[in-house]
């Protein structure tokens, strides 16, 4: 997976594991709640005794004694214990290092760690979230390793960052490491490993370069943006001739995804196996880094690795979470289901991620009900068909009508929806007709507890809509739909227009905005923090980045949250590749561009 710690669904802006009603990950502000609970993030961990982590955790892997002298390596999760073993992505990357004897690894939360080294080789973490930037930035400084890469030297640990967060636009937050890996981590992470294994010993710069010559393995210190009179990018170009003037992600082509390697009660859904049933998703809606990122569509064989998989677990709990942006549409998962529907298994809790309205049936949501779920998540987007049609969402009225019959018939009691306003070109007419389909959903399946998830439009890199910006209308129809639904007994649970602004700030932004993630440390809790913290920079009130030649002042706020790029215009992730070339980004991303027109 892509080095990521938690699992996106296909039309997710803020990825949980398993779908619960929100879109930003456990225990982060979303959906409405309140900032405030970040403050846990900030405080001094406590120190966890490897043996209580023991007691509490059934590993489903074998870790091997390290062997002396092993690299030191510290694996950092930017949020709490409960909700860092809960990620999938976190426990894989674990798990991987922990079964190398050339690594002694250990886990570092925001409120508790294993005991840790005095000093240690490697410290990495993984972005899923555009927000969790500051709290790297915490982690390191608890650890006495300088934040800023070019002011670490060759007694500090090398830091290394991955997720689909730094693999979409790493540039914000490129000044504070070392290398990142782009792409998948079972693909890039031994390599990796390996090449810092066979530095050792060196100067830092001559390890750096050797990091750098690992295909996905971005060193963003030896590429330097380049601007021009008017502090525009011109180019991120390479310091040395040898090195590649862009860099590709890195894709897994195993016949295994991802699963379980810990279960323990005090996960944030306690005691759950999860198994990644596909990686990526075929519908490639245009605004989702989840499906254009992650390209190829990879779908696991049942017999041979999905099988596998759910029993590797369910020996340790009866818990069972199917993981992937369209868990659905694995051209098995009826197989799975019907293998799931055994009565050996009538005691196995089953949990899936957002699924594809058009394959919801009554037989699915049947067994589903049968294995204890209550509610189904599907996403929308849009009640407009014309929106839908925009984004490339290929569903039809009368299958979002026919998948609330049929979890209805099949004994479910909730059906959960994710819509989005703001996207380009949308009319007041397009939010209406959310609200019509919500209230003739309603009316036509009585006894159907329906809910609505509702986002604002967030630009990310890497897709067809990067160019279009947030657009400050957005805020007002989040409201109006919450006049129309929430008398009509339907729940809306829509996300922060603000926190969706400094989410685009960091998914469009360069390396001139890593000052200002530095200096709002200790307020990124407040939305009105990161503009104060912005304005700051821009004003050179606040202390620059370090380094020569020095960064232009940060870009206006307006220009990189609310603007429309030219799609000539050379983007901060330019010389980065993801799932798919360029210029089919280009391509599909025009019919947005010639409606907005």
């Amino acid at each position: 997976m892509e080095l990521e710690l938690e699992f996106a669904p296909a039309r997710s802006q803020a990825p949980p594991v398993i779908q619960t009603g929100g879109r930003s990950p456990a225990g982060r502000a979303g959906g409405g709640e309140n900032p405030r609970e970040w403050e846990h993030l900030l405080r001094r961990p406590q120190t966890l005794p490897r043996q209580r982590t023991l007691n509490q955790e059934t590993l489903l892997f074998d870790p091997v004694p390290p062997d002396p002298g092993a690299l030191t390596a510290l694996l950092a999760f930017p949020s709490t214990y409960s909700v860092g073993i809960t990620s999938l992505g976190f426990q894989v990357v674990w798990a991987a290092l922990a079964g190398r004897r050339d690594v002694d690894v250990r886990r570092v939360f925001t409120d508790r760690s294993e005991p840790l080294p005095r000093r240690c080789d490697l410290f990495g973490l993984s972005l899923s979230w555009e927000l969790d930037g500051p709290v790297l930035l915490d982690l390191l400084e608890r650890q006495r390793i300088p934040i800023w890469a070019c002011e670490r030297g060759d007694d500090d640990p090398l830091v290394f960052g991955g997720g689909p967060v730094l693999t979409a636009n790493p540039e914000p937050l490129a000044p504070f490491f070392d290398a990142v890996l782009l792409g998948d981590g079972e693909e890039l992470l031994p390599e990796f490993i390996d090449a810092v294994q066979a530095g050792r010993g060196r100067p830092r710069a001559e390890r750096l370069r050797t990091l750098a010559r690992v295909p996905g393995v971005y060193v963003p210190g030896l590429y330097t943006p380049r601007y021009g009179r008017d502090c525009s990018l011109e180019n991120v170009m390479p310091v040395e001739p040898e090195l590649p003037a862009s860099l590709s992600k890195r894709t897994w082509r195993g016949e295994r995804l991802s699963r379980s390697m810990v279960i323990t009660p005090e996960a944030a859904w306690p005691a759950i196996h999860m198994v990644e049933v596909v990686r990526s998703c075929p519908e490639l809606c245009r605004f989702c880094l989840a499906s254009y990122l992650t390209l190829p569509f990879r779908t696991p064989a049942v017999e041979g690795s999905l099988i596998p998989a759910v029993e590797a677990g369910l020996g340790a709990t009866r818990r069972l979470g199917l993981l992937g942006a369209s868990v659905t549409q694995h051209p098995g998962f009826a197989e799975l289901m019907d293998w799931l529907d055994q009565e050996r298994f009538e005691d196995v809790r089953v949990s899936l991620s957002s699924v594809r309205a058009a394959t919801v049936t009554t037989e699915l949501s049947r067994i589903l009900a049968r294995r204890g779920s209550r509610s189904l998540t599907i996403a929308v987007e849009s009640g407009s068909e014309r929106m839908r049609e925009l984004i490339n969402k290929k569903l039809s009225h009368e299958q979002i009508q026919a998948a609330a019959r049929h979890a209805l018939e099949g004994g479910l009691s909730a059906l959960k929806l994710y819509g989005m306003v703001g996207l380009p070109t949308e009319e007041e007419d397009d939010v209406e007709a959310t609200a019509d389909l919500m209230l003739q959903l309603r009316a036509a399946n009585p006894g159907l507890r329906l809910t609505l998830g509702v986002s604002s439009f967030v630009p990310k890199a890497q897709t067809p809509f990067q160019w279009h910006g947030l657009r400050p209308e957005a805020e007002k129809r989040l409201k109006r739909l919450g006049k129309r639904l929430r008398p009509k007994g339907i729940t809306l649970r829509p996300e922060s227009y603000g926190w969706s602004a400094v989410q685009a700030l960091l998914s469009r932004g360069d390396r001139r905005l890593a000052p200002v993630i530095a200096a709002v440390r200790g307020n990124s809790t407040s939305q009105g923090g990161w503009k104060r913290a912005h304005a700051a920079v821009r004003a050179g009130e606040a202390p620059p980045a370090p380094g020569s030649p020095p960064l232009p002042p940060p870009p206006a706020w307006s220009e990189v949250v609310h603007g429309c790029w030219d799609q000539e215009q050379v983007l901060p992730w330019q010389h980065l590749r993801g799932g798919v070339a360029p210029a089919v980004l280009v391509r599909q991303g025009a019919p947005a561009l010639v409606s907005a027109g």
